[in-house]
């Protein structure tokens, strides 16, 4: 993972950990449900993006590296491990 990469999703996650004390002290308090509903889709999409984030610089680092080198079965493999993890399934 880059550096800048990796500062990135640090920092996403510090806010992520955050937003989801928040949660659980709402729930504490017994708020009310539509307003930790909305609190718990935006820790999702937060999530989502940090996945969009990490994904793109395996893409841009580890894939690239593979698919521009010499061994094949690790170019299969790198191919494999993303279908993998863009159609849901586990390796």
């Amino acid at each position: 993972m880059k550096s800048d990469t990796r500062d990135a999703a640090i920092r996403r996650l510090s806010r992520i950990e955050g937003q989801v004390r928040g949660v659980s002290k709402m729930v504490s308090d017994d708020r009310y449900c539509i307003d930790v509903i909305r609190q718990v889709q935006a820790i999702k999409a937060a999530l989502a993006g940090l996945e969009h984030t990490i994904l793109d610089d395996h893409i841009a680092t580890c894939v690239d590296e593979a698919l521009t080198g010499s061994n094949v079965t690790e170019r299969r493999d790198k191919v494999e491990e993303l279908v993998a993890v863009l159609g849901g399934r586990r390796k």
